[in-house]
């Protein structure tokens, strides 16, 4: 009888258990595997009890925060690049904090977030940070760095004009999520990329003007709401970068090849592959002796320097959603949701990466992510740097024509202390900050 197996590697394996085992009746070794692996059809439940516990915590201690929506208008005249919008959100980071495991699972403890928004409401046109109440004078303090001529008012969240429960007698929506569509390690195309020489009096072409044209596109009665939101993130998601960069240069993987499920037009689908063909056409060979040789091909340098930019910046773990609604009469979000996919396109660069949209088929969960903010519906969010961050919402430039977008009128000074806050006109309305000071009675009176 062998009781046990030599092994090149200095020790045997022990038989005994196993003969043992099989020397046993039916009934005998049911019971043994049941002392062994009890524990095996109860771990789903367990693990879903304990996320339905988190999320339970999570829900207690999310009601103990209080948020402020933060209305952001730029003068007119003032000339700053995105560059200057990246560096807020460098002071953004700064709200990073190590959650341990006490704090996650029996507090309900989780990484707070900004929400950075652009509206239109029945087309009056409006940015908004929408940040946990404790961290508002961050907010401010970041904005006024780089725009000292900003005006930053506290306003009520819009997101309640929406009912809860849909289908609804009076609304329809239609909401749309945008994923990567590639690894998230591959960066988009980012604002430096949009300068041109050609002009000389507007060298840089700014992305937003694509953008904010659908939003013009909104009447009465109909509202177009967008939400990035961002999550501080530490630097372990920069491991996976590096990772991909070691088996891009060791040829164990190739960049991805463009295609027109990045969003981009069909006629330029066309030209893309008609391109690629040309390209592996001519150059197949010629790739196949750098290969040979050891070189690296220049579509895999390209991407290498990208993902090696991306992850020299700071990170932020991301979602970029966007909403419409509108009264069931005049519903028809044609007019600016195809558009605004389209002009999300503009991030798409080939062999790297791009936005991917996703309609969100139920109504009342579009609705519920827009009002809770949520990171996370379906998809797990995915990493921006403060570069690609910066590019996708940033204050427009003076040669953005949105005639309707708020702006400030003149320049900032500080207040009086005790000076009212008056009620603008517009779509959203001013919170009270200050309470009027109430007369002191006689009795009440120093020295009285």
């Amino acid at each position: 009888m062998i009781t046990s197996i030599g092994t090149p590697f200095g020790f045997s394996i022990s038989l005994a258990f196993w003969q043992t085992f099989m020397d046993m009746s039916l009934n005998e070794q049911i019971k043994l595997v049941f002392v062994f692996l009890w524990w095996l059809p109860i771990t789903p439940l367990f693990h879903k009890g304990l996320k339905l516990f988190l999320s339970l915590k999570q829900k207690r201690f999310d009601s103990t925060c209080t948020f402020s929506v933060l209305a952001v208008d730029i003068p007119a005249a003032v000339i700053q690049s995105p560059r200057a919008v990246e560096q807020i959100f460098t002071h953004f980071s700064g709200i990073y904090s190590k959650i341990g495991i006490y704090d996650k699972y029996w507090l309900g403890k989780k990484q707070k977030n900004f929400s950075l928004e652009i509206i239109s409401l029945e087309g009056y046109i409006q940015f908004l940070i929408r940040a946990p109440g404790e961290f508002r004078d961050l907010v401010e303090a970041a904005i006024y760095a780089q725009y000292p001529e900003a005006e930053i008012t506290e306003v009520e969240d819009y997101v309640v004009t929406l009912p809860d429960k849909f289908p609804d007698s009076r609304f329809d929506v239609a909401g749309v999520e945008f994923d990567m569509a590639e690894d998230d390690s591959y960066p988009i195309r980012t604002y430096t990329e949009f300068e041109h020489s050609l002009y000389k009096d507007a060298p840089f072409i700014d992305p937003m003007a694509a953008i904010l044209e659908n939003f013009t596109r909104v009447g009465a009665g109909e509202n177009l709401w967008v939400q990035l939101i961002v999550e501080p993130a530490d630097n372990s998601w920069k491991k996976k970068g590096i990772d991909l960069v070691k088996s891009l240069a060791s040829g164990k993987k190739a960049p991805p090849k463009p295609n027109a499920a990045q969003g981009v037009a069909d006629v330029a689908e066309g030209l893309l592959k008609l391109t690629w063909q040309i390209w592996n056409h001519n150059f197949s060979k010629e790739e196949k002796k750098k290969e040979e040789k050891g070189e690296v091909a220049p579509g895999v340098k390209v991407a290498i320097s990208g993902i090696e930019n991306k992850i020299s910046k700071l990170g932020f773990k991301s979602r970029l959603r966007l909403l419409y609604s509108a009264r069931k009469e005049i519903f028809n979000p044609k007019k600016c949701v195809n558009g605004f996919i389209g002009s999300v396109n503009q991030f798409y660069i080939a062999n790297q990466n791009g936005f991917k949209a996703s309609s969100i088929k139920e109504a009342e969960k579009a609705v519920s992510a827009f009002k809770k903010r949520k990171m996370k519906i379906k998809t797990d969010p995915y990493i921006l740097n403060i570069e690609e961050l910066a590019t996708v919402w940033h204050f427009p430039m003076p040669t953005v024509k949105a005639p309707l977008i708020q702006k400030a009128g003149g320049k900032r000074s500080e207040p009086p202390t005790n000076l009212p806050i008056e009620i603008l006109e517009g779509g959203l309305k001013y919170t009270e900050d200050i309470v009027e000071p109430k007369e002191p009675a006689p009795e009440d009176l120093p020295f009285a």
